[in-house]
C-alpha cells in the first residue's frame, strides 16, 4: 500500500516504467529515485533503490522532468480572439497588434492583473510546467512596465524586462526618444523586478542598432540577455543574440547558414515558439536543420493573448515533431532540458542527484505520447519542489489499440 506523500520527510518514488532523466543516463527502466529537502538525492534502478520515510508508487507509468518554459507574457489584460479570426481569414500577422492589449493592460488594476497571472500559472502547473518565465512588456510606460514586473516577480524568479516590446503610439514620431525611454527611467525603475532584459528586434518593433543599444543598457544594469529574432523576416536578431551572449534567441523562423553556425557555435539557446506560427499562420522554424547542425534548442509556450494563446507544453511538443521535424525524443529534450538552458539553470529540466525535484508522471508508458496522442491530457501527476502539487484523477495509462 502507498502512504500519502510527506513534506518533510524523505519520499521513495518507485515503480517508475521508464525514467527520462535528460542526463547522460538517458533512460532508465525499472527506475526509482529519492526526494529529500524538495531535492533529487539518489536515482537508479529500483532493485538498489535505498529506504525513505515516503514510499509513492508511479504505478509503472513513465517518468519526466518538469517542463521548462523560457517564453512567456503573462502579464496582460484583455483579449484579441476577433484578431486572431481574422488572421485565420488571410489577415497577415504584424507586431502592431500588441498595441490593443497594451491599452487594456494600461487600463487594468493590480488586483485584474495578479488574477490572470495567477489563472494562467494555474494553466502551466497542469500542463506539467515547474519553472517558468514571465515578461513585462504590455505596458510600455515607467510605472506599467514597473508594476508589470513586480507583480510577475510574485510567481517565478525568471522574469525579464520587455520594456522594448513595441514602440507605443504615443511615440510613434519619435521612436528614439522611446530607446531612451527604455534605456534610461524605465530602466531605473524595472532593473530591481527583473532578471533578464529583452528586445524585439525585427520588423516593425526594434532595428538592430536600437536591439543593441537596449541590450547593452540592460546588462550595464545588471540584468542577463534573451532576444526576440526573425520571427517575422530575416534580420540582425539572432547575429546580434549571439554577439550580446544571450541565453536565447526565440522565434528563429528565418535563419540563412550564417545564423545557424553562429548559434551552433555559441551558448546561445534557440528557442522555438510552435504556439506563434499556428496561431499566426507563419511558417515554422526548420528545427532539424539547427539540430542537424548542432545547435541547442528549447520549445516555449509564448504564451501571451495575440499570438500564442496557449499555456500547453505537451500541445506544442506534438506541433513540433509534426511541424518541425524534431523526434518525440528531441522534442521533449527541448521542453525540459533545452528550457533551463535557455534559463541558464542547472538545477531544473533534469532528473539527477542535486536537481529540484520538479517532475511529471506520464499516464503513458513513454515520453512518446506527448506526441501520439495530441490533445489527449496524459500529465497523471506535476511534482514541484519535491510535493505533488497536480493529479488528474479523471487520467488513465494508454491502453491497446
Amino acid at each position: 500500500m502507498t502512504d500519502s506523500p510527506s513534506a518533510t520527510g524523505s519520499i521513495l518514488i518507485t515503480d517508475i516504467g521508464l525514467l527520462s532523466t535528460q542526463t547522460e543516463r538517458g533512460d532508465i527502466e525499472d527506475a526509482a529515485f529519492v526526494i529529500e529537502g524538495g531535492r533529487i538525492a539518489w536515482v537508479g534502478a529500483q532493485s538498489s533503490a535505498p529506504s525513505a520515510d515516503t514510499r509513492w508508487s508511479a504505478s509503472s507509468r513513465c517518468v519526466i522532468p518538469g517542463f521548462v518554459d523560457s517564453h512567456a507574457h503573462l502579464v496582460f489584460a484583455g483579449e484579441r480572439s476577433t484578431e486572431f479570426a481574422a488572421r485565420m481569414a488571410g489577415q497577415s500577422y504584424s507586431a502592431g497588434g500588441i498595441a490593443s492589449t497594451v491599452s487594456a493592460t494600461r487600463a487594468a488594476s493590480d488586483e485584474a492583473l495578479q488574477r490572470n497571472v495567477a489563472a494562467l500559472v494555474a494553466e502551466l502547473l497542469r500542463s506539467g510546467v515547474t519553472t517558468f518565465e514571465i515578461k513585462s512588456g504590455y505596458g510600455l510606460t515607467v510605472h506599467d512596465e514597473q508594476r508589470s514586473l513586480r507583480i510577475a516577480s510574485d510567481f517565478t524568479p525568471e522574469t525579464t524586462y520587455l520594456g522594448a516590446h513595441v514602440v507605443p503610439a504615443e511615440f510613434r514620431d519619435d521612436p528614439g526618444g522611446y530607446v531612451d525611454l527604455v534605456t534610461g527611467d524605465m530602466l531605473d525603475s524595472c532593473r530591481e523586478h527583473a532578471r533578464w532584459v529583452d528586445v524585439f528586434c525585427d520588423r516593425g518593433a526594434f532595428d538592430g542598432d536600437q536591439a543593441r543599444a537596449i541590450l547593452s543598457a540592460g546588462i550595464e544594469a545588471g540584468l542577463l540577455p534573451r532576444v526576440h529574432a526573425n520571427q517575422l523576416q530575416h534580420g540582425s536578431g539572432v547575429q546580434l543574440a549571439v554577439e550580446m551572449d544571450a541565453a536565447s534567441a526565440d522565434h528563429c523562423t528565418y535563419l540563412d547558414d550564417a545564423d545557424i553556425d553562429a548559434l551552433a557555435n555559441s551558448q546561445t539557446v534557440a528557442t522555438v515558439l510552435p504556439g506563434a506560427e499556428f496561431s499566426t499562420r507563419s511558417p515554422y522554424p526548420d528545427a532539424r536543420r539547427m539540430l542537424d547542425a548542432g545547435v541547442t534548442m528549447a520549445i516555449a509556450t509564448d504564451c501571451n493573448p495575440g499570438s500564442s494563446f496557449t499555456t500547453s507544453m505537451p500541445w506544442c511538443v506534438a506541433m513540433a515533431v509534426r511541424e518541425m521535424h524534431m523526434t518525440p525524443a528531441e522534442a521533449v529534450t527541448a521542453a525540459t532540458l533545452g528550457g533551463a538552458r535557455a534559463l541558464r539553470r542547472d538545477d531544473v529540466g533534469r532528473i539527477t542527484q542535486g536537481t529540484r525535484a520538479d517532475f511529471i508522471v506520464l499516464d503513458a508508458p513513454s515520453p512518446i505520447y506527448l506526441a501520439y496522442r495530441p490533445g489527449v491530457n496524459v500529465i497523471g501527476e506535476v511534482w514541484r519542489n519535491g510535493e505533488l502539487v497536480e493529479a488528474n484523477s479523471n487520467s488513465s495509462s494508454g491502453g491497446v489499440g
